[in-house]
């Protein structure tokens, strides 16, 4: 049996979903208001903030997959993230089980240095310590090596469903709305952007490829990256109509922190705007050749052929 904690969110249902396709239709989803996302899916409810009930979750597991996610609220990462972590490791160290931790790069540096997986750790902002500490902890227990332990490591989402990035709800969301399009900080920059069926689809491969446990992955992402002003183009060519967008500079997100408290809660992730995002996943393509990545243009007409149609 295979386990998703954290299983109502868009990497999960989508990780549920190829599990499901291709590696076993033994799933337990575990959430505190979990469901099924597939007929045969087993659900748990269980707050992970409790470790007895994640111990209960996770018994009987081979793989544990921890892709819990909470909403941009700093104070609450801080009280609650590096709980759900620690309880999630040490109910897999009991249940014996694999641990496929799925993480973001707010750890990484924000400037322009091409990110691998043996780039330092050196975060910016209260969001990106905490993010630290959690890969931390969970590359202390790959190096305790009781359980076998990997981490998939993701950049910016952009994809369908309930994705939440500032990409999605930004660019995406508005032009598909007929909106113009709002750029954080600059539209110039090289943006590095993960498909999230390919993310889910990439950890779901890892977590059933028993040699790729002990390391940390960066999940695959397109060699091609444009600039927000060139996506902007993709998906106006995707629409099938001229669209627009406008640069919303880091001043402008500062003010309006004052009156708004998303504004505030993005404000320390700005810096990764001003500079090209070079995520680099050469290691992954290399070990999962025949890994087919969805291209920009590919995902933005998925994205659009709804609004194309009307």
């Amino acid at each position: 049996m295979q386990t998703i904690l954290g299983a109502n969110g868009q990497i999960a249902v989508g990780l549920a979903r190829e599990l499901h396709r291709g590696y076993t239709t033994d799933l337990r989803l575990v959430s505190r208001n979990p469901r099924r996302v597939n007929d045969s899916d087993t659900v748990r409810r269980a707050d992970l903030l409790d470790a007895g009930q994640t111990v209960a979750a996770v018994e009987g597991s081979s793989v544990v997959y921890f892709t819990a996610g909470l909403p941009a609220d700093t104070r609450l990462w801080e009280a609650q993230f590096p709980t759900m972590l620690r309880n999630a490791l040490e109910a897999t160290r009991a249940a014996g089980a694999g641990f496929a931790y799925f993480d973001n790069t707010y750890m990484y540096p924000q400037d322009d240095r091409v990110q691998t997986e043996d780039t330092p750790f050196a975060p910016v902002g209260r969001k990106g310590a905490v993010r630290a500490a959690m890969a931390s902890m969970v590359l202390d227990e790959m190096e305790r090596g009781d359980i076998p332990v990997l981490i998939g490591r993701a950049p910016e989402f952009y994809g369908p469903g309930r994705t939440q990035s500032i990409t999605n709800t930004l660019v995406v969301d508005n032009l598909r709305a007929g909106r113009t399009a709002r750029v954080p900080v600059r539209d110039d920059r090289l943006r590095t952007l993960i498909w999230t069926p390919d993310a889910s689809r990439a950890l779901a491969a890892l977590g059933n490829t028993p040699d790729a446990f002990g390391q940390t992955w960066h999940l695959p992402c397109c060699d091609d990256r444009p600039t927000y002003r060139e996506f902007v183009a993709m998906a106006g060519e995707a629409l099938g109509r001229d669209v627009g967008h406008r640069v919303v500079r880091r001043w402008m997100f500062v003010a309006a922190g004052i009156v708004s408290r998303p504004a505030r809660e993005l404000r320390e992730l700005l810096s990764r705007y001003a500079y090209d995002n070079l995520f680099d996943s050469a290691k992954f393509r290399a070990r999962f050749p025949e890994f087919a990545v969805t291209s920009y243009r590919d995902g933005l007409d998925i994205l659009c052929a709804a609004e194309r149609s009307l």
